[in-house]
């Protein structure tokens, strides 16, 4: 593998289905070189956070031959150094489809360790998905009459915010939309931006999400590329970044980055999920 790229990985190419169980499926992407960019290096991470994945389309067999289905939800630590690439992760999932296990403990016991092992990190796994609930309470800002032009790259120049305000608030979007970096198709968000300091201007954080609209970065270096600009900009003195991705391939991802001590948002799903 490449530690750079996705040199070797199954994204953007035709790949078969997997017959049986296997762990070498799954592609790990170092996050350093992403997180260079952006002026974080080393372990002293600016954030806490972590990556929620929800999956659609979990199925084995039991001791018998008999198939078993779920759902589950994984949380890979943001600290970890490495992501796991999306694709890889479907195929990894897929390879349980004929494979044997004698209860479902032992399913997440044998994710658990395998995911694990990609990330670098400790990740957990639990059956089953959230409700769709309302979400906490928020500002919706995608109502706001704004002229926009600029769909990349993303321009921190954009952010302001009033010092002598400070408000404690939600905001939240729909417009967020990226592109793989690799096949270039299209990843829709909505991103919830929870904080408390200055009061953050309403349309030029619109025209801020919407200028990651041709930009090509993977779900969670989008992610904390906001949360690094929004501290640049605005300086809040307590900032949540989570934005909730639209299922790709029975998956979808979940980032979120935030300062320590921050509440951990709920795992609901959007509409659009």
């Amino acid at each position: 593998m490449n530690a750079n790229t996705t040199t070797g990985s199954p994204l953007g190419r035709d790949t078969a289905y997997p017959a049986q169980y296997d762990a070498g499926l799954l592609y790990p992407i170092p996050r350093a070189a992403a997180r260079a960019e952006l002026g974080i290096a080393g372990d002293a991470l600016p954030f806490v956070g972590f990556d929620r994945w929800q999956a659609f389309e979990l199925s084995w067999l039991d001791g018998r031959g008999k198939p078993h289905v779920a759902t589950a939800t994984l949380r890979v630590p943001a600290q970890s150094p490495n992501l796991v690439e999306s694709k890889s992760l479907k195929l990894y999932l897929n390879s349980f489809n004929a494979s044997r296990f004698d209860a479902a403990e032992a399913v997440r016991a044998r994710v658990e360790a395998d995911l694990s092992q990609a990330a670098g990190a400790p990740v957990e796994m639990a059956f089953g998905l959230p409700s769709m609930e309302a979400g906490t309470v928020a500002e919706n800002i995608d109502g706001l009459d704004v002229a926009i032009d600029r769909y990349g790259p993303p321009d921190a120049a954009l952010l302001s915010a009033d010092a002598g305000d400070i408000v404690e608030e939600t905001l939240t979007s729909a417009l967020l939309k990226s592109n793989c970096p690799v096949t270039g198709q299209p990843d829709w968000a909505d991103v919830a931006i929870a904080y408390r300091g200055p009061r953050i201007d309403r349309a030029g954080l619109l025209r801020y999400l919407v200028s990651f609209r041709d930009h090509a970065e993977f779900h969670e270096q989008c992610v904390e590329r906001i949360f690094i600009d929004l501290m640049a900009r605005c300086a809040p003195q307590r900032l949540s970044v989570e934005a909730r991705y639209t299922r790709r391939g029975g998956l979808d991802i979940n980032p979120w980055r935030a300062t320590p001590g921050h509440l951990v948002p709920q795992a609901w799903r959007t509409a659009r999920q």
